[in-house]
């Protein structure tokens, strides 16, 4: 009998860099005789490919490595090739210290891009700013509420702007109770405080808080018949898909809104409740825009990949993307002070269309959107 195979264990299996290979292998396989020769520009990026956060870092990846090989095919940085190397982490705090040894003990190695998922931003985030060693983390997927230091330069709205955008627009169409499920009780300490705040802030009653680290099915079986239509989910694809296909069991129609870890095409791949809206925040413009970034994204993808268009694959995109466009600026020797110091004077960059930068990212208004997953699957802008 043939058992379908979890979509976060088929990615592992399948490996999103080849994790046989030890990061130094990594990095000569990618680079290549020609290319060693050439002594290859340096960059490190570090990915959780943990069951909890592969289904992000996979598109992340996807999208910032067409950033960079399309960046190569166009000469590189000074006409040498940029080779980034993929360190490959489990989730736990060991082996994030382990990777961020490995970058700050690489002499080679210019700065850290595009960390991925959240969790391991979070943790390098932090490592950084206790051990100041001197090392630029630009543009990682940072999305809870840790304080980054200097060293970070986040560029997409955290999960507390993202919340904010979504419970506006609730309270200006008049909903005064939302439902809050949080799918572990990690992301309820993250986040349960500050979501509080917020709805407090415009005067919205929260319901049926759940920080217990029950799997999403069981949340959604004991949802209490009462709560309200509106549902706020904190967490992953699979844990939201899982819940909403249990909410159908329930007469009482609902809307559930998440944010933008959740990827709505993989959402509606997995089987998501047909008759229960899904709408997510997003921190990039939707992959349909005609923005000429993003028309480039679509482009390179189609070229280098075999792989949809996605929120997250474009945030990978466009992280790399800010990244080339600094390091290109920069005057004089290339090493980790006069990096570091380009990222600090840098603040925002207009990239085709779209501008991105830490400033963006901190101010009070920085850039988030709603999508919506239909009735008959289609990703709504």
């Amino acid at each position: 009998m043939n058992v379908p195979i979890p979509r976060r264990k088929a990615l592992q299996l399948l490996g999103i860099a080849g994790t046989s290979l030890t990061p130094v292998a990594r990095l000569s396989a990618q680079t290549g005789s020609a290319g060693a020769l050439q002594r290859p520009q340096v960059l490190v990026q570090i990915a959780d490919t943990s069951p909890a956060q592969i289904d992000v870092s996979k598109d992340f990846l996807t999208g910032s490595r067409a950033a960079w090989q399309d960046f190569n095919a166009r000469g590189g940085l000074r006409g040498r090739q940029v080779q980034v190397l993929t360190l490959e982490i489990d989730g736990q705090p060991a082996s994030v210290r382990n990777a961020l040894e490995q970058a700050r003990d690489n002499p080679a190695c210019l700065a850290l891009v595009g960390t991925v998922a959240d969790t391991a931003a979070a943790q390098v985030a932090a490592l950084l700013k206790r051990q100041q060693p001197g090392l630029a983390h630009v543009a990682p997927w940072l999305q809870d509420g840790t304080e980054a230091g200097d060293e970070t330069f986040t560029v997409f709205a955290r999960h507390d702007a993202q919340i904010a955008h979504a419970l506006k627009s609730l309270s200006v169409i008049g909903v005064r109770e939302l439902t809050v499920i949080y799918a572990s009780e990690q992301i309820y300490a993250l986040n349960h405080s500050r979501l509080e705040r917020t709805a407090a802030d415009l005067k919205l009653k929260l319901l049926g808080n759940h920080p217990t680290g029950a799997d999403a099915r069981a949340l959604g079986q004991r949802l209490p018949v009462d709560a309200s239509a509106l549902i706020l989910f904190l967490g992953g694809t699979p844990e939201l898909a899982s819940f909403t296909q249990d909410l159908e069991k329930q007469a009482r129609g609902r809307y559930v809104i998440g944010l933008a870890d959740v990827n709505l095409q993989t959402l509606a791949q997995m089987g998501a409740a047909r008759h229960t809206p899904v709408i997510v925040t997003q921190v990039v413009p939707v992959v349909t825009s005609a923005l000429p970034v993003v028309r480039a994204y679509r482009q390179v993808l189609s070229r280098l990949f075999d792989e949809p268009p996605t929120p997250q694959s474009l945030a990978g995109y466009l992280s790399a993307r800010y990244a080339q466009e600094v390091l290109a600026e920069i005057e004089g020797p290339l090493n980790r002070v006069t990096v570091l110091t380009a990222f600090q004077r840098r603040a925002t960059v207009d990239l085709g269309g779209f501008s991105l930068g830490p400033s963006l990212a901190r101010s009070a208004t920085p850039f988030v959107t709603q999508s919506m997953l239909s009735s008959d699957g289609r990703v709504i802008g």
